[in-house]
């Protein structure tokens, strides 16, 4: 079954009733909202190098796990929903360079039934379903990765670490599948700016309103050898009347004479513009969905040349390190995004 509302016994709590979590031992709570979702869960929080994990298994409405009764957990057969889209063929496995012995492939059948449970309980675009060294299965969904059991009765949203070489297994496996084909981003859409001999490239999606974006132009604004493509992404607006607001300003910017001489006024002196002329249409709408194809969730996020990311305003220096590794490697991204996936053209 789908669990798009509250069980039955918890219809008088708030969606602000969330799992309960203690450290050290587990805690059943009703209800909890996982991508959008009411799951009746029962939770325990794990600290990790800082990082707070969820280890979440289903229960049903009196807190039994639903290992128990596992027809509980979907329509028998494991069917899809009639009428359902079919979804593109699974994307292959790489495994982590710790990882040893090495881990054997998945059965396609074993995969093929995890992604269909995943699916039918949380919903989304499901693109690998891989083996991990720890026991548990990892899923790439939409823009995320999750970990569940064979039988998906229990769920892991968070960080994985190796503690013997102290990798981040869930941030490398994000940076791989999540790689955008630089040369396919239509940069005509971009607002050009370049310091230097330009050679290097980086890209940029900024909200004229977002304070992060602000500190990090005022950070690359000695960035040198580099043509930028600032792509115009007014997520944080609320009104697009309001002269204030992030979707006019953006206008405003694209429809200026000198995009790139705007651009930095807005960021860097807090300028504000004159209104555009109302036969300026700027290409706003189609950037909006460039970021949601390219799960661009928040400004800034920097996409570099070798198709890696980096959301947040990283400091300069890490910015250097990157546009240099992404110089070295040569290797264009559609080698490594396939088709298809997050990202991908």
């Amino acid at each position: 079954m789908r669990w798009a509302e509250p069980a039955a016994d918890a219809t008088n709590l708030k969606k602000e009733h969330l799992v309960a979590l203690q450290l050290g031992f587990f805690r059943c709570a009703p209800i909890a909202r996982w991508r959008g979702c009411w799951l009746p869960l029962c939770a325990a929080a794990l600290l990790t190098h800082g990082t707070l994990v969820f280890a979440a298994g289903a229960a049903g409405a009196g807190g039994a796990p639903l290992a128990a009764t596992p027809s509980a957990a979907r329509p028998s057969g494991a069917e899809p929903a009639a009428g359902a889209p079919a979804q593109a063929p699974l994307h292959p496995c790489t495994a982590p360079e710790s990882a040893q012995p090495p881990l054997a492939p998945l059965p396609q059948a074993l995969a093929q039934a995890i992604r269909e449970r995943v699916h039918n309980l949380v919903g989304g675009e499901i693109y690998s379903v891989c083996p991990t060294p720890f026991g548990l299965y990892e899923v790439v969904v939409d823009a995320e990765v999750i970990y569940v059991d064979e039988r998906v009765h229990y769920l892991l949203a968070g960080n994985a670490f190796d503690l013997r070489t102290q990798q981040n297994l869930t941030a490398h496996r994000k940076e791989e599948a999540f790689r955008v084909d630089f040369k396919t981003l239509p940069l005509q859409m971009a607002v050009k700016t370049v310091r230097g001999s330009g050679a290097h490239v980086l890209a940029v999606f900024e909200d004229p309103n977002c304070p992060y974006c602000k500190r990090f132009e005022k950070d690359i604004a000695t960035l040198s050898d580099t043509t930028i493509y600032t792509f115009l992404y007014p997520i944080l607006s609320r009104d697009i009347n309001a002269a204030d607001d992030s979707y006019p300003k953006a206008r405003a910017i694209w429809c200026a004479p000198d995009r790139t001489l705007a651009w930095a006024q807005v960021m860097l002196e807090g300028k504000r513009l004159a209104p555009p002329p109302a036969e300026c249409k700027p290409p706003l709408d189609d950037i909006l969905a460039l970021g949601q194809k390219l799960h661009v969730t928040g400004t800034p996020t920097l996409l570099f040349a070798d198709g890696r990311r980096a959301p947040g305003a990283i400091p300069l220096e890490q910015v250097q390190e990157m546009i240099d590794a992404a110089e070295k490697a040569q290797a264009p991204a559609a080698s490594v995004a396939p088709a298809g996936a997050p990202g991908a053209h």
